[in-house]
């Protein structure tokens, strides 16, 4: 009785522990991630614009090809890395960022993205942008990896 209760119980746990094989294959195999850690003072000027909605700030100093912080509404901010998640890093790959899109300037490459979800505008099976945790407390936001 003890025996058959041992091995269901550890049949149990095993069927309950979750793989992380599927993270290692869903792993963007063209960025690493770099490691990030900003501050950024809303009432500085150059970060003044992230007090309203609708509004970004690039910074360049930060990620693989920049870092662009967009403020949705108030209470929610998205931070992304400007790196062209579908190729390899290269002198072309930083994208530009107009309104809500993020659009790589390489030639024969039609990739953008919508910098509020970080998805490609027409093929959803294409590598989401590297998205970085964002928190804001107070009048400063939080960007990290």
């Amino acid at each position: 009785m003890f025996r058959l209760l041992g091995i269901s119980l550890l049949l149990l746990v095993a069927l309950a522990c979750k793989s992380d094989d599927d993270n290692i294959n869903n792993r963007n195999p063209f960025l690493v991630t770099p490691p990030v850690s900003l501050s950024l003072n809303l009432n500085l000027p150059q970060y003044n614009p992230l007090q309203f909605p609708g509004s970004s700030v690039v910074i360049s100093s930060q990620g693989i090809r920049g870092i662009i912080v967009y403020n949705v509404n108030n209470d929610l901010y998205t931070a992304f890395d400007l790196s062209d998640p579908n190729h390899v890093p290269s002198g072309c790959s930083q994208m530009e960022v107009e309104g809500i899109i993020a659009t790589c300037p390489c030639s024969n490459d039609e990739n953008s993205y919508d910098i509020v979800t970080g998805q490609h505008q027409s093929n959803p099976d294409s590598y989401p942008m590297l998205q970085y945790v964002i928190q804001r407390n107070g009048e400063t936001i939080t960007v990290s990896n």
